[in-house]
């Protein structure tokens, strides 16, 4: 037979036919429309064949007019499957509910492990996996991806500097760096702190060596602001100068602003796509009937399943459609003004040391040329002007 997928539905049985009388009995199924298939002799007066399931009956009423007789061998297809299920449907919804026992155990939260935290960071962050629903007995399905849990944890712990997260089967593992104080040298050599460059010293605080300015004192690039020369004039000794000085630096930088400019926003309209990702293969489940946006942006989770500790090749994906639009936007003066301004600062900033704050920022002229706005900008810098200078002996 060529449809053999239709068969199992329809179910099919292996018979054997003896007695005198076989070839003609063959001959009446086909003439009655009987499909026999698979046809092999077994011996002298016997031979064997498969036929549909509904066709049993009929065949019966043909034989009743010849002289052989017949008897199933085997029994095939979803008829039969059925009904043996039905048999032993006690021992079948057992290893069904077994089986999803175990794949929901599997896809649900046991363990929660940090490492490289101390007591009050770790009890932080386990309020903090308490408010995202990561905790024991929780499933899966229900909890943000790894990636968003990192960068959750990331950015609301203060205490952090990175932290790793894992998913290992139903165990979360948080692998935590703590932000710590530098240790103090505990020996350093003789060096005196110079300016680094020229600027007004807005503050100076000396732990060990001699100061030689002040505040509001101009600076030279170059000129020494702590000594590490200490004593009288017939009697000086070298030492390592330890302090902080802080500058009033000035910065001047020119910035162009495009007075037109387009931007894609999202208009709020966001559709939902579930997938059952087998293999490489995402199988639409639910949200695949709604359409595409012209323009859109897409977020997707992944979440495999497991059962029991492997990691099956089935997972669960979950797709969010965001619609785009294309906005343009004509900026005014005011607003090339303050873009400008906040372009110029991360540029004056970028090239400074993490404590250097802006003081005082001046618009000094404004040019349109080109569908541009040209911004020349003068920045007050509040920063860290020392450089160590060694201090070498004999000098």
């Amino acid at each position: 037979m060529k449809n053999q997928w239709m068969n199992f539905f329809s179910g099919t049985v292996k018979i054997i036919i003896h007695g005198n009388g076989v070839e003609r009995f063959l001959n009446d199924c086909t003439r009655n429309g009987i499909q026999v298939w698979q046809v092999k002799k077994m011996g002298e007066e016997a031979y064997t064949c498969h036929v549909l399931l509904k066709d049993v009956r009929r065949l019966r009423q043909l034989i009743k007019k010849q002289d052989c007789k017949f008897r199933f061998l085997t029994r095939k297809g979803l008829p039969f499957l059925t009904q043996y299920s039905l048999k032993n449907s006690g021992l079948i919804i057992g290893i069904i509910a077994a089986f999803l026992t175990v794949f929901l155990l599997s896809n649900m939260v046991w363990s929660i492990d940090i490492k490289g935290a101390e007591p009050a960071t770790e009890h932080k962050i386990m309020q903090e996996l308490d408010k995202l629903g990561v905790k024991k007995g929780k499933f899966q399905f229900f909890i943000q991806d790894v990636e968003s849990i990192q960068r959750y944890l990331t950015d609301t712990i203060s205490e952090i500097t990175w932290i790793g997260v894992v998913l290992n089967g139903t165990s979360y593992h948080f692998e935590v760096v703590e932000k710590n104080e530098p240790e103090k040298l505990q020996s350093l050599s003789p060096r005196s702190l110079v300016a680094k460059k020229k600027a007004m010293v807005a503050k100076i605080y000396v732990e060990k060596g001699q100061p030689l300015v002040q505040v509001n004192d101009y600076v030279d690039k170059g000129q020494v602001l702590v000594s590490g020369l200490i004593g009288r004039e017939d009697n000086k000794r070298s030492i390592a100068a330890i302090g902080e000085v802080l500058g009033e630096t000035w910065y001047l930088t020119s910035v162009d602003v495009p007075i037109k400019t387009t931007l894609p926003v999202l208009t709020g309209e966001a559709n939902n796509k579930h997938y059952l990702k087998v293999g490489g293969v995402k199988i639409p489940v639910w949200g695949f009937f709604q359409e595409d946006f012209e323009r859109q942006e897409e977020y997707e989770a992944e979440r495999p399943f497991y059962f029991w500790k492997w990691k099956l090749p089935v997972s669960y994906v979950g797709k969010t459609v965001h619609e785009q639009e294309i906005v343009e936007r004509i900026y005014d003066d005011e607003e090339v003004i303050e873009q400008a301004l906040e372009i110029g600062r991360d540029q004056v900033l970028s090239n400074l040391g993490e404590d250097a704050e802006i003081k005082g920022e001046k618009v000094l002229r404004t040019s349109k040329e080109n569908g541009k706005v040209s911004v020349d900008i003068h920045y007050q810098v509040i920063e860290n002007i020392v450089k160590i200078e060694p201090i070498i002996q004999g000098d």
